[in-house]
């Protein structure tokens, strides 16, 4: 089979034509499997999709218009009304990000030390001393002023959770810049709950070059050079 190891991009299927050539063809979004309601999307057209493939399937097909350009995943779930951000929502946001991170990582490390696989041990190494400090503030909705000064008190228990987040978006490819395609598994699930995240996001791209680089992304999230 010409198509088993040729790997199209997502939107696009493997086609063999008459000389027995592969190439990648748009899918028929009619022709993606059924989903379940949980597991439609929003597009940035603000349209409900079936699923991703019936998104990526239809951008395929708007290949080369405004409209395919600008159509992207916009978050997780059926389109919905998501309230204006406003100016102290967006300031705040980096505070309730910062900790979520941070959480994410002690979680990550009490399933590693039940079942190693969840980080490697140089990142285990790292989250150890986080962890073993993390008695401060037990896990829920904190008051800014309580993450605010958490924050400026334990400054460095907060920079490894930025600088891992980073790196763990930056796969496609790894070099130290963030895309819109990049950012989007962290951005579209955040999305129905952090309505700021897009707008934050937007103004963490300081140069508007539509990349985030490392630099611009720890100023975003408050970490000194």
């Amino acid at each position: 089979d010409p198509c088993r190891n040729f790997h199209c991009k997502t939107g696009k299927v493997c086609h063999v034509d008459k000389l027995g050539k592969p190439s990648c063809i748009c899918q028929d979004p009619a022709a993606c499997p059924s989903t379940k309601d949980y597991e439609h999307v929003c597009g940035t057209d603000n349209k409900t999709y079936d699923g991703t493939c019936q998104l990526f399937a239809t951008k395929c097909q708007l290949e080369g218009t405004k409209m395919g350009r600008q159509l992207h995943l916009d978050y997780m779930g059926s389109c919905k009304y998501i309230p204006h951000c406003t100016d102290y929502e967006v300031d705040q946001f980096p505070l309730r990000m910062r900790d979520w991170l941070k959480n994410i990582l002690m979680q990550y490390y009490e399933r590693d030390l039940e079942n190693s696989g969840f980080l490697t041990e140089k990142q285990r190494s790292k989250v150890k001393k986080i962890y073993q400090n993390d008695k401060r503030l037990v896990a829920g909705n904190h008051t800014v002023e309580l993450l605010l000064h958490d924050f400026e008190k334990n400054y460095h228990m907060y920079v490894y959770p930025v600088h891992w987040q980073f790196h763990r978006l930056d796969q496609h490819p790894v070099d130290r810049l963030l895309t819109h395609s990049e950012l989007a598994p962290l951005r579209a699930s955040l999305v129905p709950m952090e309505h700021c995240i897009t707008r934050f996001f937007q103004e963490c791209d300081g140069d508007k070059d539509k990349l985030i680089a490392l630099e611009e992304w720890c100023h975003c999230f408050g970490i000194k050079e």
